[in-house]
């Protein structure tokens, strides 16, 4: 073997030479290549970076294997390992092209809940049986500045005042609270700073910008008033920044009863507000709901009436005739008036124009029965003794209206 060229170890620390013999005949024949060369990834561990929030199907990293064999055992493809540690799958989170290399993400990653990902990548030749290599790749999820800091101290209640008690004669320097906040990204994104934003005496308080202390800058003067309330912006250094405000109630005052009565009634007050106007909304729907109903009512009766008159006017004469028949009396000792019992039957129609009225001659039997003619049904001996009886003493009726 002889050198073409001077040879440059920094440009080429290592030389792969492929020989081939030849024999002269016709056609001519080589020796053959047999698949005894695994495929050698450029390294053993890969490292490649993604940040979170990342758009699915995202490319990440290629890695490239070689083969020192020919033709068909020099074909690589690539595989991903779908062992971990964590009994995950990796084909969850990764994919990888098996001609190229090239890894995709599957998902979008959260740096809160995954920060990395070891696994491994398989080269495997086409030869048969087929050699593979395995090298390992470590993917690295940066944090991005996706959270804004959370406020632990003071605690921002709704339905109660919480307030930080200032005696009056406290020094210059008097470390009122402290701001509490956490900030659940990484790195420069968690790191937070306050600052005060507004304040009722904006010349009596200061907030340290690393610490969150809220300390005075001077003497409490009579002046100042009892309730103080300040606004405070804790801000965290990413980019874009993000920021949290909360509000601090701080009374200016010696004893407890102060400061109680001066923010109970504010407190009291506004608690009274809202609960008068709830009570006011309740009782107009309710007056408003019962009108409604009062209204629907009063219509349908009337038309129920209405409905009623315009069929009685519409009726024409030859309606049917309803008989009504009352209970018999009897005067069981025979002392009374009525020495008799008396049957009555009244028949009407629902024309009042069309009324008659038929007496029917009375009798000394117990039972005076008449058709529906009026006609008397007695018999004939009975006849002579009715028409000497008093006529308006027994009476049968029949009303025709």
């Amino acid at each position: 073997m002889v050198l073409q060229n001077a040879l440059d170890r920094e440009k080429h620390p290592r030389l792969s030479l492929k020989l081939i013999a030849v024999d002269g005949g016709n056609p001519q024949r080589s020796v053959s290549d047999i698949n005894d060369n695994a495929p050698v990834f450029e390294r053993s561990l890969y490292t490649a970076y993604i940040m979170e929030n990342n758009s699915p199907g995202l490319s990440i990293f290629t890695v490239k294997a070689r083969d020192s064999d020919s033709n068909q055992n020099a074909r690589i493809s690539y595989y991903l390992d779908e062992k971990q540690s964590d009994g995950t799958s990796v084909s969850t989170y990764l994919s990888i092209n098996s001609e190229t290399g090239v890894l995709h993400a599957v998902r979008s990653f959260d740096f809160e809940q995954i920060k990395q990902l070891i696994f491994i990548v398989k080269a495997q030749d086409g030869g048969s049986p087929p050699l593979s290599s395995n090298a390992t790749l470590n993917l690295i999820i940066r944090d991005q500045n996706d959270n804004a800091p959370q406020i632990l101290y003071p605690i921002q209640t709704s339905g109660s005042l919480v307030a930080e008690i200032v005696p009056r004669s406290a020094d210059m320097g008097y470390l009122v609270t402290k701001v509490v906040a956490v900030d659940v990204d990484s790195g420069q994104n968690a790191w937070l700073s306050y600052k005060l934003q507004k304040a009722t005496e904006r010349a009596l308080f200061e907030v340290g910008a690393q610490n969150g202390e809220i300390r005075t800058i001077r003497q409490i003067t009579d002046k100042d008033a009892v309730k103080q309330k300040l606004t405070v912006v804790v801000e965290d250094n990413g980019q874009p920044s993000r920021s949290a405000t909360v509000s601090v109630n701080v009374a200016l005052a010696d004893s407890f009863p102060e400061v109680l009565s001066e923010f109970t009634d504010m407190t009291h007050d506004k608690e009274y507000n809202e609960n008068l106007t709830f009570y006011l909304v309740l009782a107009l729907a309710v007056v408003s709901f019962l009108f409604i109903v009062s209204i629907i009512s009063i219509l349908s009766v009337k038309c129920y009436r209405w409905r009623r008159e315009q069929m009685f006017y519409k009726s024409n004469g030859n309606l049917p005739v309803i008989p009504y028949y009352p209970p018999l009396y009897a005067d069981v000792g025979g002392t009374g008036t009525l020495q008799h019992v008396y049957n009555y039957e009244v028949c009407r129609t629902m024309d009042s124009r069309k009324s008659d009225l038929n007496y029917a001659r009375p009798c000394s039997e117990s039972i005076i029965s008449l058709d529906t003619c009026g006609k008397d049904t007695l018999p004939h001996a009975n006849r002579e003794r009715l028409a000497m009886d008093d006529a308006g003493n027994q009476y049968n009726t029949l009303v025709c209206k």
